[in-house]
């Protein structure tokens, strides 16, 4: 593709990525905002989701959309967290899972000798590379993208790229794995572990238990939600220690409040174990 070319236009899974985007670009342009994301607006808007999207047409799916753009903002501050911390205790290398729009090679201040690999498809790749042209972004590490789909062999392809399994990685798949049925959910998560070195460390966002009842299941087709397919296990902290990883389970609520941003509705039903998790490999 090249400069004067117009980016393909979003379609199926990945277009989500643009409207993770949009919601970016929203918060960033907040007084308080929990994080700023400065490329945010202009994916959305290449996309064509800025200045603005089409309103729901309902109530109900106007407080369906509140509530995702709500847990799309206490994600991203939750994971730039984590990313943070690995940075801190040592961790030069990351990997992006279904990295879509994410513009943290460019926006998070990362240590020297740092290097991000962000994996996804080719049509988002280069979507989101003829953005990052226009707007000659520059990243603050060494950013490799590889372009593969998560269902054939994206960690040989993740090695052909120089990523390196004998130090540690820290690995994010944010708002992934709701899309992926368990079995390629479970293929995935072995995949990591196996390319894991102690120290490593893993940020995942995964569907609350009951959110394709409450969300998904009257969604409008071609949204988000109508395209999800898999929930968190009722003990995802007894899960990921059976693939090697000390984890803890956050719930939304919990780290909204961490925050300075509670949700001020009271839970629907009893508070069950969270779908933002941080692990470390022992």
């Amino acid at each position: 593709m090249t400069d004067d070319q117009e980016p393909v236009q979003p379609s199926g899974v990945w277009a989500t990525a643009v409207g993770v985007a949009r919601v970016r670009a929203l918060e960033t342009e907040r007084e308080n905002a929990l994080f700023r994301d400065p490329l945010a607006q202009s994916f959305a808007t290449a996309g064509g989701l800025w200045p603005s999207s089409p309103p729901p047409d309902d109530e109900a799916a106007r407080r369906r959309r509140l509530a995702v753009s709500y847990s799309i903002v206490i994600r991203t501050k939750f994971l730039d967290d984590l990313l943070q911390q690995a940075s801190a205790s040592g961790v030069r290398q990351v990997v992006l899972l279904g990295a879509g729009m994410d513009s943290r090679a460019f926006r998070i201040d990362w240590p020297e000798g740092t290097r991000l690999f962000e994996v996804d498809t080719a049509a988002p790749l280069d979507f989101k590379a003829s953005v990052l042209r226009q707007e000659r972004a520059v990243a603050r590490c060494e950013r490799i993208t590889v372009a593969v789909d998560l269902r054939d062999d994206w960690p040989g392809a993740l090695a052909a790229a120089g990523h390196d399994p004998t130090v540690p990685t820290a690995w994010i798949a944010e708002g992934l794995l709701i899309y992926l049925p368990d079995d390629a959910v479970e293929l995935l998560l072995a995949r990591i572990s196996t390319q894991s070195a102690a120290g490593s460390r893993m940020g995942l966002t995964l569907g609350s238990r009951g959110v394709i009842e409450r969300f998904g299941a009257d969604a409008a087709p071609g949204s988000a939600a109508s395209m999800w397919v898999s929930e968190m296990p009722d003990d995802p902290v007894g899960w990921l220690a059976g693939h090697g990883w000390e984890a803890d389970s956050h719930t939304l609520r919990e780290r909204a409040a961490a925050y300075g941003r509670p949700i001020s509705t009271p839970p629907q039903r009893e508070e069950r174990p969270g779908g933002l998790i941080s692990a470390i490999r022992r």
